[in-house]
């Protein structure tokens, strides 16, 4: 009877936490649900209190629980103040306070897998010192085995016709004379079943990308036979990755034709497609979290290139290399030092976190040179794992080498003075810090941009209210209102309060309606909305941002039209079940965007979710312009401190 009394009142105090909003309610739900397979346990509140834990950081993006973590206080790593977790212990009764402690209380319970012990397919699976929910250790297990398995697949690549194209398509010497990195990648993905190509903006990823279809194709015996697929997260980023690496074999198909026997580039790229969504790339099927493509249907793929990386959350990676036979190539693109998936996991970041220092072997340096020509510096020699060999950092920057690159490397470094700096020392306009600011400066910003920085929803929706007048065509006017859109955004760190994007785009509605600019309702012409989950049957997939328009052939009705690439595609309004309203959109939705001006509005109050890597991200999608809004100046100096840091043991299963 004490026993259950000391339950009833844990699980009681911890629905209060989750009520005053500092814990999922599924955190809540998720430790009633397995101490109810074990009730009487004596250890049953110690496992309730871990479940809570592992849960909550789940939702945060953690693939697991560091028992070091749950050991110490783990109240910064939850947000809470340590009153909040000195609460919970109030009720749950004393805990173990070591490492030890803890795996030897969780080997106990039956609802717990201790690896290595007969499995009966227990919920949690405790692994060393790292808890788990099963599905993210089965799939950590996966991905990690995969990976190190393609990392260790080297091939014998006929290395005087690889050097013979890599000189022609890199004709020219660096601009600061130093290696040429973007050379040096080409040379290292054609050795391999696994290449990490990761930089910042502007570095030339894609670019590097379409270099390295053409040297695949060059090489190849059967070149019009090579089957590429091109993917990304998003269906916004998988446009923008066609787009880019179309344009780049544009400019790169004279070089092309310049080889032995010339080789017909545009020809053989048309062959490729259009680059798909993952979810539609293995097939997903509503409702449900299987897709037609697997270890047993893998994808008809020789090369798979997915771009922004970085947003693959660890379960997509999983199926991704479960559906990717073992003869293709994967090629990942992305910025290791951009915000990670909303999901758990934190993919990227885990297989190339050292890519800054190199760690380069003797045999890839030899590789390298003999591959492509170039020296690589003996400061990226060492003696990293498998997968650094197949991993190369691009380290400069053709876009930002002004302010704004300036500001992203600065926030990126963790340094608050030199960030602060780049906003005083800029006399171009580039940048603008906006502090203290009220959120009357977040609006004045929506309608006009500001004066020495275009932008604001103003120039849009006058095109909107002017209807098709100057254009020929409906869908040439439905495309210059898009452009006109997507040259600027408002960012938003947090969702929720008046900083937060349900916020922040209540307030924007209500100053357009009042400027005659838009006349508001559940669908309303000029209204720019955000998918918010995929719908095959519609053909829009999360993140796609679209613009509600009148309908040409049906007087009085409203469609949402979307751009990819260059082409317009739209979508009955009424059709749409699952959308928001986007004239702010988080960081994190941002992803795989560029905006000529972008403005980030900070919070009142930071807190474990704002940290450098959300500040450097909304920084980095900024093209020409950026604008700071933040209540306070601490709020940014405190993020620029902050890391983000997410449990997990895959670098361990990659020997990384």
């Amino acid at each position: 009877m004490q026993h259950d009394a000391q339950m009833n009142a844990l699980f009681a105090h911890v629905d209060g936490v989750a009520e005053d909003g500092h814990l999922r309610r599924l955190s809540a739900a998720f430790a009633r649900f397995i101490a109810s397979l074990d009730e009487q346990a004596p250890d049953a509140p110690a496992v309730a209190v871990a479940c809570v834990v592992l849960s909550e950081l789940e939702g945060r993006g953690h693939s697991c629980l560091m028992l070091a973590d749950l050991a110490s206080e783990p109240s910064q790593l939850l947000g809470w103040s340590e009153e909040l977790w000195h609460g919970v212990l109030a009720v749950s009764g004393p805990l173990p306070d070591s490492v030890d402690g803890w795996r030897a209380l969780l080997a106990r319970a039956p609802q717990v897998w201790q690896v290595d012990a007969p499995d009966v397919r227990q919920p949690l699976v405790l692994d060393g010192a790292r808890l788990y929910l099963r599905r993210y250790w089965r799939d950590e297990r996966l991905v990690g085995g995969k990976i190190a398995a393609r990392a260790q697949d080297l091939g014998t690549p006929p290395l005087a016709q690889v050097r013979q194209w890599l000189d022609i398509l890199f004709d020219q010497p660096t601009r600061d004379g130093g290696p040429d990195w973007q050379k040096v990648a080409c040379a290292i993905a054609l050795r391999g079943k696994v290449v990490i190509i990761t930089g910042g903006p502007g570095t030339g990823k894609t670019y590097t990308v379409a270099s390295l279809l053409t040297l695949l194709f060059a090489v190849s015996p059967q070149p019009e036979q090579l089957r590429i697929a091109l993917a990304a997260p998003t269906g916004k980023a998988a446009a923008r990755l066609k787009q880019s690496i179309d344009k780049a074999l544009e400019g790169l198909a004279a070089k092309a034709a310049r080889g032995d026997q010339g080789l017909p580039l545009l020809e053989l790229a048309r062959r490729m497609g259009a680059a798909r969504t993952l979810h539609s790339l293995l097939g997903a099927r509503p409702d449900t979290r299987a897709f037609a493509h697997h270890a047993g249907n893998p994808l008809e793929v020789d090369v798979l290139i997915v771009d922004e990386a970085s947003m693959v959350h660890l379960e997509m990676m999983a199926s991704v290399l479960d559906a990717l036979p073992s003869t293709a190539v994967l090629i990942l693109l992305g910025d290791k030092d951009q915000l990670a998936s909303v999901e758990a996991g934190a993919v990227l970041g885990d297989l190339c976190h050292d890519a800054q220092a190199g760690g380069y072997t003797d045999d890839t340096i030899a590789y390298a040179q003999a591959a492509s020509g170039v020296a690589i510096p003996p400061g990226f020699a060492g003696a990293a794992g498998a997968l650094a060999q197949q991993t190369v950092m691009l380290r400069h920057s053709h876009r930002f080498s002004g302010p704004i690159g300036e500001l992203a490397l600065a926030v990126n470094g963790g340094r608050p003075d030199l960030a602060k700096a780049c906003f005083a020392g800029d006399s171009g306009g580039q940048l603008a810090w906006s502090v203290p600011a009220q959120q009357e400066d977040v609006l004045r910003l929506a309608l006009r941009g500001r004066a020495d920085a275009p932008g604001g929803y103003q120039p849009y929706l006058a095109l909107v209210n002017a209807g098709g007048e100057g254009h020929a065509q409906h869908d040439d006017w439905v495309r210059a209102v898009l452009h006109a859109f997507e040259s600027f955004r408002i960012l938003c760190a947090v969702r929720e309060g008046e900083w937060g994007v349900a916020g922040v785009n209540t307030a924007i509605e209500l100053r357009l309606e009042k400027e005659g600019l838009i006349r508001r309702s559940e669908w309303y012409v000029g209204r720019p909305v955000m998918i918010t989950r995929n719908d095959y049957g519609t053909g829009v997939f999360n993140g796609d941002i679209g613009l509600t328009l009148r309908d040409p052939a049906r007087p009085g009705s409203l469609r949402v039209y979307f751009l990819e690439g260059e082409n317009v595609r739209s979508v009955l309004a009424t059709r749409l079940r699952h959308v928001e309203t986007a004239f702010a959109m988080t960081v994190h939705k941002s992803q795989g965007s560029e905006f000529r001006h972008t403005v980030l509005v900070l919070p009142q109050e930071g807190g474990a979710m704002l940290a450098r890597e959300l500040v450097y991200t909304g920084i980095t999608r900024a093209r020409d312009f950026f604008t700071l809004v933040s209540p306070t100046q601490a709020v940014l100096f405190d993020a620029i401190l902050r890391r983000t840091q997410r449990a997990s043991g895959l670098r361990g299963l990659i020997g990384a």
